[in-house]
């Protein structure tokens, strides 16, 4: 809309008030004539019933229709400020003849007062009054408008499709007009009839939009489990346009209602301990993990911070210092960090608190001890997700290359049998010294290279002259799995397209992507995202990118995985000390989303990625990229 011509007695007003600044009987108290500067800075800044006073005010000095432009600029704004009747008031003062575009403005902003007051009926037949505008910035308005009336007079299948419009009219608001449909569709199914699914009849995207609404709904629900809502959800619609919209809701809520839930208390003269080697060859580690975890700990508001105590096991033994926080009067311990130090504590035998350990204890060492629970970012469960992924995208025969020494060993073993235990096969394996640039012979062995040379050798003897010749791979495999870390990933995945192995689809685990590197050179590859790592703004990842860059500025790449790990121990021992976590309650973390079995082991679940174009893409449950 135009903005209005400021008038001669308003130009007269404010020469009057510049020539009277320096005389000593204006006061302080002395209004200021009004001003469209500072109304529309007023409005900017979210003061909207301020804005809307002085629309007015300019208004009352333009008579008759010169000032309809600032009443209808006054009514949006008490509309923005939730205050329809004042909007309704000033509309009722417009005087005519309205020129079309302020006919047009005064429509719509009917419209817009109707459904704020609840008269959704009045509001979908005003705009059924209304020719569709040909201006796209006043035809997006409408369009809103008619979305809005849709859905809450009734028609929500009509509603969802007015927004399917308006994201084909700008593919740009794609996300934040989804956000809102969404919304408005759980609104709809909280307030009136369940959304009924058989009325989007064989439309499968209207369809999924009015059970995702249903889905919203009863997330928010007191003692729904929301995770469950999205799996069920997801399973039905894995590539459908409302999954990021709803994940984002049921995660924003999750985070809602774990910051409203009173944090637990401790008991006077107790504390969390906290049991890191932040001295010794470990401390690199040690450090980012208590990072992690007083990022957690700094986000509780101060009256529910918990004493915190740090024991250093880089300068005593594993029992020392359990001993010594239990003398201390330790509540909860969080800690130790590697895997022998969790091994110690497995075997202390004196009395202590709660433990949630920050590694897994190795199979020999199955501890039956009570209160001990264990955390990790464990490649062995990652590669369980691998294998159980590749299955779940029709692939069932694969090979594998894996690092020499014992990580690439366990992560092999947990991989092979995750996979055939569900009936896949693992054809062949092979494994390289990471150190190295080269692996060609390690790639032509698992795809049989030297064996198609070696035909052509043969057959070159029996005919007695060179032929042409082009190597082939081998055909009777449907995937290569590759876990590595990022840097020997990203030399590897270039050495399997050039042995004829582009086209498999890869998986690996998360270590295989490393934000902000050359991921081009890891095209095609497929890994469990982790959400710290993707760089997410939604739910506990995006809370704490907002923490750490408020504390730490941009300097956040640094801060990788074991910062998110931390950060996640720090939410699991809160839920614990409140006992609010049972083996089947999903927490959502930005490692990923956990849960504890009944054994003490936090399971992590994760989405999964792919690199198409150097970043990383989500992938559906099916295997296709989200859109």
């Amino acid at each position: 809309m135009r903005k209005p011509v400021r008038s001669t007695a308003l130009l007269l007003i404010g020469l009057l008030a510049l020539a009277l600044g320096g005389c000593t009987s204006l006061t302080g108290d002395t209004p200021l004539p009004p001003s469209l500067d500072r109304a529309e800075a007023l409005a900017q800044r979210g003061d909207h019933a301020a804005a809307a006073r002085e629309y007015e005010a300019l208004a009352s000095d333009n008579p008759g229709t010169a000032g309809n432009a600032y009443r209808l600029l006054a009514a949006r704004e008490w509309l923005a400020g939730e205050r329809p009747l004042e909007a309704s008031r000033v509309l009722a003062q417009l005087a005519g003849p309205l020129a079309g575009a302020e006919q047009l403005d005064q429509r719509l902003l009917e419209a817009d007062i109707a459904l704020a007051t609840g008269e959704a009926a009045r509001a979908w037949q005003i705009l059924g009054s209304i020719a569709e505008p040909a201006d796209a910035v006043t035809q997006q308005r409408y369009q809103s408008l008619r979305q809005r009336a849709a859905i809450a007079s009734g028609r929500p299948v009509e509603g969802v499709r007015v927004a399917l419009a308006r994201e084909r009219a700008n593919p740009a608001a794609a996300a934040p007009i989804r956000q809102e449909l969404l919304t408005q569709l759980q609104v709809a199914s909280e307030r009136g009839p369940a959304l009924d699914p058989r009325a989007a009849g064989a439309d499968a995207v209207v369809r999924g939009w009015l059970e995702a609404g249903s889905a919203a709904a009863q997330a928010a629900r007191p003692g729904a489990t929301a995770a469950t809502a999205l799996s069920t959800w997801r399973r039905r619609y894995p590539t459908h346009p409302a999954g990021d919209a709803l994940r984002a809701a049921i995660e924003q809520r999750t985070v809602a209602s774990a910051a409203a839930r009173p944090a637990p208390q401790l008991a006077p003269g107790t504390h969390v301990a906290v049991l890191l080697p932040v001295t010794g060859r470990n401390a690199g580690a040690a450090l980012q993990v208590r990072e992690g975890l007083l990022a957690g700990f700094y986000a509780q508001p101060t009256a529910a911070r918990p004493t915190l105590r740090l024991y250093d096991t880089g300068s005593r033994s594993v029992s020392e210092a359990i001993a010594e926080a239990q003398k201390a009067g330790a509540a909860f311990i969080i800690g130790p960090l590697t895997r022998e130090e969790v091994v110690a504590a497995a075997a202390y035998e004196g009395r202590r608190p709660p433990l949630l350990a920050l590694n897994f204890l190795p199979p020999e060492n199955a501890s039956g001890a009570t209160a001990f629970y264990q955390f990790a970012l464990s490649p062995e469960d990652e590669a369980r997700l691998a294998a159980r992924r590749a299955l779940a995208d029709g692939h069932r025969r694969g090979v594998a290359l894996v690092p020499e020494g014992d990580w690439g060993t366990r992560v092999l073993a947990a991989f092979r049998a995750e996979l055939e235990a569900a009936g896949g096969q693992l054809l062949s394996s092979a494994s390289y010294a990471p150190g190295r640039n080269d692996y060609s012979a390690q790639v032509q062995s698992v795809l049989r290279v030297g064996e198609s040379r070696a035909r052509h050798k043969r057959i070159e003897g029996i005919v007695g002259g060179a032929l042409s010749f082009q190597p082939r791979r081998r055909a009777d495999i449907d995937f290569i799995f590759t876990p590595a870390p990022a840097a020997t990933a990203r030399q590897l995945r270039p050495q399997l397209r050039f042995h004829y192995a582009g086209d498999i689809p890869a998986y690996a685990t998360s270590e295989a992507f490393e934000p902000g590197a050359g991921n081009r050179d890891l095209e095609g590859l497929a890994f469990p995202a982790v959400p710290w790592l993707l760089q997410a703004t939604e739910g506990p990842a995006g809370a704490l990118r907002q923490q750490a860059t408020q504390a730490w500025g941009e300097d956040t790449r640094s801060r990788g995985r074991l910062f998110a790990f931390g950060h996640d121990a720090w939410i699991l021992q809160t839920a614990l000390r409140a006992s609010v976590t049972g083996p089947s309650t999903g927490i959502e973390g930005a490692t990923g989303r956990l849960s504890i079995d009944p054994d003490g082991h936090v399971r992590r679940d994760l989405d999964w990625a792919e690199i198409k174009g150097g970043v990383p893409r989500l992938l559906s449950a099916s295997g296709t990229r989200t859109p």
